[in-house]
C-alpha cells in the first residue's frame, strides 16, 4: 500500500474496508486541523468552530471520507465499511468514568499491539508488583471461540492473581478477565472491578495502524471508580502500557506470522492462537505474515 497525489491504492480489502480511531474528539480544539496518517496515508481531521468534524486524505481536497464520533473518539475509513462501528454497552452507563487514558505511537505492527493485549502470560514478569507476581505465573486454561456470525473473537474464564489490579484496588486477589477481539486491530477486556464484584471494567485498545509496521494505539477506559482523580486513573494505565511498549516493539519480526508454528506457542496463548486463525480465515493482510 502507497499513497501518490492524494489517492489511496490499497491492495487489502479488509484493512481498508475498515473504521478506524483517527483522533480524540476532546484532543482537538474547535477550529483546528489535526495531520495524522491512516494505512500509509496522510490525513487532515479539522474540526470546525461549531465542532463539526470533517475528515479527508492530505492533498485530495474535496475527498470528504465518512465521520463518526464514537466512545470518544474520531473514526474514519478509506474504503466501504459493510457494517458499522461495534458497541461495548457498558460505555452508556452513567456511572462509569469514561476517558481516552493515552494515544501511544509504538513501532510495530497493529497485530503485535493485539496479541500483546490478549496475552496474559506476561503478567507477572513485564508487570511485576501490578498485574502479576511470581510464584503466581501460572496462567489456568480458558475458554476461546468465535461468535456465530464470525466477526468476533472471545475469551472467557480467564483468571490471574493481580497485586494491583487497577489504581482503585487495596490488595490483590484473583481477578477474572474475559476479551474480545470484534476488529482486527481492535481490542476490548472486561476485567473483575474492585468496587462491584457483580460489574467489569473495561479497557479497550483502537489500534491506528499508521503503516504496516507502525501504530498509534488509542486506549479507551470506562470504568467503576469513586475515589480517584481522571489524571490518576490515566497514569495508572500509562504506566501499563509503558512496560508493555518496549517488549511489543522488540518483537521480531514487527508483522504478525500467522502460522502459529513459526513461533513458540504454550497453553496460555489460546487466545492468541484464535487471533490468528482468525485473520487468517478473513484474509488479512496489513500487517501480517500470511500462512
Amino acid at each position: 500500500m502507497n499513497e501518490q497525489g492524494g489517492k489511496v491504492f490499497c491492495t487489502d480489502p479488509i484493512a481498508l474496508n475498515a473504521w478506524y480511531v483517527v483522533g480524540v474528539v476532546d484532543e482537538i480544539p474547535p477550529g483546528t486541523v489535526l495531520r495524522t496518517r491512516l494505512l500509509d496515508t496522510p490525513l487532515m481531521v479539522a474540526r470546525a468552530a461549531d465542532g463539526g468534524i470533517a475528515a479527508e486524505v492530505a492533498g485530495a481536497e474535496g475527498t470528504n471520507l465518512p465521520v463518526r464520533e464514537k466512545f470518544g473518539y474520531v473514526w474514519t475509513t478509506l474504503g466501504d465499511p459493510p457494517a458499522g462501528i461495534f458497541d461495548i454497552p457498558e460505555y452508556d452507563e452513567p456511572d462509569r468514568r469514561n476517558m481516552n487514558a493515552a494515544s501511544f505511537g509504538v513501532r510495530t505492527s497493529a497485530p503485535r499491539v493485539v496479541e500483546n493485549f490478549l496475552d496474559m502470560g506476561h503478567f507477572a514478569f513485564v508487570h511485576t508488583d501490578y498485574l502479576g507476581v511470581e510464584p503466581h505465573t501460572q496462567i489456568k486454561a480458558y475458554k476461546t471461540a468465535v461468535s456465530a456470525a464470525g466477526d468476533e473473537v472471545v475469551a472467557t474464564e480467564c483468571f490471574a492473581y493481580q497485586p494491583l489490579a487497577s489504581i482503585a484496588a487495596s490488595e490483590g486477589f484473583d481477578v477474572e478477565y474475559a476479551y474480545r477481539v470484534p476488529h482486527p486491530y481492535c481490542a476490548i477486556l472486561y476485567k473483575s472491578c474492585v468496587l462491584d464484584p457483580t460489574r467489569r471494567d473495561v479497557i479497550a485498545i483502537f489500534l491506528q495502524p499508521t503503516s504496516e509496521e507502525t501504530v498509534i494505539a488509542h486506549m479507551m477506559l470506562s470504568v467503576l471508580d469513586d475515589t480517584n482523580s481522571d489524571l490518576a486513573i490515566r497514569g495508572y494505565q500509562q504506566l501499563i502500557f509503558g512496560q508493555d511498549k518496549p517488549i511489543v516493539e522488540n518483537q521480531l519480526p514487527k508483522r504478525l506470522p500467522l502460522d502459529m508454528r513459526s513461533e513458540l506457542s504454550v497453553r496460555a496463548d489460546a487466545s492468541s492462537a484464535a487471533y490468528r486463525r482468525w485473520l487468517s480465515e478473513r484474509g488479512v493482510q496489513y500487517g501480517t505474515i500470511p500462512a
